[in-house]
């Protein structure tokens, strides 16, 4: 794919939905870390049914840290792997406020360096909290950027690569919420809702069905 075609597909997202924004529910940077964090093999529907409620009673490192791993999980167990999802938030808490000064840190390092959180996690923080440039490879992204030619890759390190190198300059900044919510709602994995789609032309995946 070429550099002219990219700009065309980005272009057309960024028609649609021209400020594009997580659907996690969060009004600090720390609540969308914790958001971020719950979120691993999780909806976002069922992270926000479980922080507003959380939110409502503790939104602080410290707050959440008086609540023990014990008191976290009852508001969390509705979330897939909340067990170890409670013990790493508990202490990723005790680490921001000894540490940080409660803050979240600006960093990838010091934002990995946190339990529970990831590259990708990582990459949502700084990228949504931060305005950064970073791109969080989930398999929404894994999938588009391999199906549509974007950008294809092995792995998400791989593919996180190369949407950094490849996607106009432009567009980088918002890059990774466009093509997350394509994927969330009409580049599905099972059955594509191609009809739907806005860059259905440009894209290989189509090339290669219309092709056969």
């Amino acid at each position: 794919m070429n550099k002219e075609k990219r700009t065309e597909i980005f272009t057309r997202l960024r028609a649609e939905n021209p400020e594009p924004r997580t659907e996690l529910n969060y009004n600090s940077t720390f609540e969308l870390l914790i958001s971020v964090i719950l979120s691993a093999q999780a909806t976002d529907v069922s992270v926000n049914k479980a922080t507003e409620k959380l939110y409502a009673l503790a939104n602080t490192p410290e707050q959440i840290f008086a609540l023990g791993v014990s008191g976290l999980k009852k508001h969390i167990r509705t979330i897939g792997l909340f067990n170890t999802k409670a013990a790493n938030i508990i202490k990723t808490c005790e680490i921001l406020m000894r540490q940080h000064n409660s803050q979240v840190p600006e960093t990838r390092e010091e934002l990995e360096a946190l339990p529970g959180v990831g590259r990708k996690t990582a990459n949502v923080v700084l990228n949504t909290a931060f305005r950064q440039i970073a791109m969080a490879v989930d398999t929404h992204i894994f999938r588009i950027s391999n199906r549509t030619g974007i950008a294809p890759g092995k792995n998400v390190v791989e593919v996180e690569q190369r949407l950094i190198r490849l996607v106009p300059e432009e567009f980088l900044l918002d890059a990774h919420h466009w093509l997350i919510l394509h994927g969330r709602y009409i580049c599905l994995a099972r059955k594509p809702r191609c009809s739907a789609c806005v860059i259905e032309d440009l894209c290989e995946f189509r090339k290669k069905v219309y092709d056969t």
